[in-house]
């Protein structure tokens, strides 16, 4: 299954190597959002993006403290890319939920929307595999 769905990403994506713009719909999280793309004309397609370079606190945490991060990243992400903001996806890549996909997100204005959320402290940054918690014991 996970072959078909690089396959098919293959295929939406042509030009995963350049940027692809995306309407942004729905935020999710603070590091994740739902966006239309456009194949075609007549071909418009929803994925979720996960921003490529940054980890924010996750919402499901049992760490109040985490939790409390999450919301204000979440909120800060949806001010950086309102709904309706197109973007730019580059380096546009699978991600390993189904139906996902990974991707630096760059605003109108040419901002790298994970180095944002990292400078202001609502992220650090992240390259894959084992994410680091951000509790701990005394959190």
């Amino acid at each position: 299954m996970r072959g078909l769905v690089v396959f098919v990403c293959g295929l939406l994506f042509p030009m995963a190597l350049y940027a692809v713009p995306a309407r942004v719909g729905y935020i999710i999280d603070g590091d994740t959002f739902s966006a239309m793309v456009n194949l075609d004309d007549d071909i418009e397609i929803s994925v979720r993006v996960r921003l490529r370079n940054v980890d924010t606190p996750e919402m499901t945490s049992e760490c109040e403290y985490e939790r409390t991060r999450a919301v204000a990243a979440k909120v800060r992400l949806g001010e950086i890319i309102p709904t309706g903001t197109i973007v730019q996806l580059e380096n546009i890549k699978d991600d390993k939920y189904l139906g996902r996909i990974d991707a630096n997100v760059i605003t109108p204005d040419g901002r790298d929307v994970g180095n944002v959320l990292i400078s202001e402290g609502f992220g650090r940054k992240y390259a894959g595999g084992k994410r680091q918690p951000w509790c701990n014991g005394n959190q």
